[in-house]
């Protein structure tokens, strides 16, 4: 009867030593697993934080400073392209202050569209200078309209030119030298149209 005491109170003791062994590794391995998640958590969140601020980062200052001389640039060309079409006495200076609104509405749209996806602030008018550009020229009437316009965008267009195929050297992001390449050929028309019409005043 002894014998099977002791027996018994062995086997006993050895199913408690087990249970208690067993039950702190499952502990473990769900302390293990729950460190593991939030150690994943915490890289996905550091990741994520990298990866905006790479986005946010990646068009450089030059970029920048282009983009918002370009978009100033195209809204003077149409303020002054709806100023030629009101005042201008030549059909042939209208058509071509037409052109320059249809023409750079359609840069200034795209070159929109790519601001907004690499987060770059457009300036929302043009500028004091380009105002007082504006103003002088529409105190203009006549022949004298007609050619000071014509001299302006001769001159607008040349600097234009030489700004572009600057920055297509100076930026290095794709979308702002994909729009710099796919404008420069209109650009160039401009210049080629207003030099003719200048060149039969």
């Amino acid at each position: 009867m002894k014998k099977l005491l002791i027996v018994f109170l062995l086997f006993s003791g050895s199913c408690l030593f087990y249970g208690c062994n067993g039950h702190n590794t499952s502990s473990e391995s769900s302390t293990s697993d729950s460190t593991s998640t939030t150690a994943t958590d915490t890289l996905g969140t550091r990741m994520d934080t990298m990866t905006n601020t790479t986005g946010t980062a990646m068009v450089d200052a030059k970029a920048k400073g282009f983009a918002a001389d370009a978009a100033t640039g195209g809204m003077l060309e149409v303020e002054l392209g709806n100023l030629a079409q009101q005042k201008a006495t030549s059909q042939a200076v209208k058509n071509f202050g037409r052109m320059m609104v249809d023409d750079h509405t359609k840069a200034k749209d795209n070159l929109k569209t790519i601001a907004t996806q690499k987060n770059i602030d457009l300036p929302p008018a043009i500028t004091d200078d380009q105002r007082k550009d504006i103003d002088k020229l529409s105190k203009k009437t006549g022949a004298d309209f007609d050619k000071a316009y014509v001299d302006m965008m001769v001159d607008d267009h040349k600097k234009d030119i030489a700004a572009f195929k600057k920055a297509q050297g100076d930026v290095s992001d794709n979308d702002i030298k994909n729009f710099i390449t796919n404008t420069l050929p209109t650009l160039q028309k401009h210049l080629d149209a207003i030099q003719a019409i200048k060149a039969k005043m």
